[in-house]
């Protein structure tokens, strides 16, 4: 039995120390009905209501990423303003190579096994399977990580007001581009095979609407 390293009740607890593997804390958030509404959930709550949007689930698998020994770092995809929602990452390195988990309303913005050599090549993996509901390719940056351990102080394990402050740190966070300007314009739609399984079994309360 793996130690309650930061006091969590024991049904919350045991949700954790059960993860022997990132595939086994990915398996809980598939698990995991994806929430459509606006509140950010602290993994305690997440466990609670069985609950999560990506921000959620980022901040969870985090969490469950630090039960199995790795810091909890969390990366934020992101897009245009207006153009589509951010997707929120928990990165970890095996070997050198870095991984993910993360929950999506979208199949293939899941699992990243760690066979990447870089941060952008981890959220290069992501392009094709970032798109928006009029099928527009639109993951256009990465953040820095964040290691959340730092930010304990605010509670973001424990409380949602830890994970609305990590909201708006993310909204600022210094990032990093992943495609050249004039390549944007050059860009295709998704083809209508991908586009139909990319939102296999979509909530369709939690789609992003384009603003642009």
């Amino acid at each position: 039995m793996k130690k309650n390293l930061f006091s969590l009740p024991p049904e919350i607890s045991d949700v954790f120390q059960a993860f022997h593997s990132p595939a086994d804390v990915q398996a809980f958030l598939d698990a995991t009905p994806y929430s459509p509404d606006e509140r950010n959930r602290c993994p305690v709550n997440v466990v609670k209501d069985r609950l999560a949007h990506c921000l959620d689930g980022g901040l969870f698998g985090a969490l469950g990423l630090r039960y199995l020994g790795y810091p909890p770092v969390i990366v934020d995809l992101q897009s245009e303003p207006g153009l589509d929602d951010d997707h929120v990452l928990a990165v970890y390195q095996q070997n050198g190579l870095w991984g993910a988990v993360a929950k999506s309303n979208f199949n293939g913005l899941r699992l990243r096994e760690p066979v990447f050599r870089s941060l952008r090549e981890l959220a290069m993996s992501y392009f094709e399977d970032y798109f928006n509901v009029d099928g527009v390719k639109s993951l256009r940056y990465y953040t820095i990580p964040l290691d959340l351990r730092r930010l304990d102080p605010i509670n973001w394990m424990f409380t949602d007001s830890g994970a609305d402050k990590i909201e708006q740190m993310l909204k600022y966070r210094r990032k990093t581009s992943l495609l050249p300007g004039q390549s944007i314009g050059l860009l295709n739609h998704m083809d209508q095979l991908s586009y139909q399984a990319g939102m296999l079994g979509v909530n369709h309360d939690g789609l992003y609407k384009p603003k642009i």
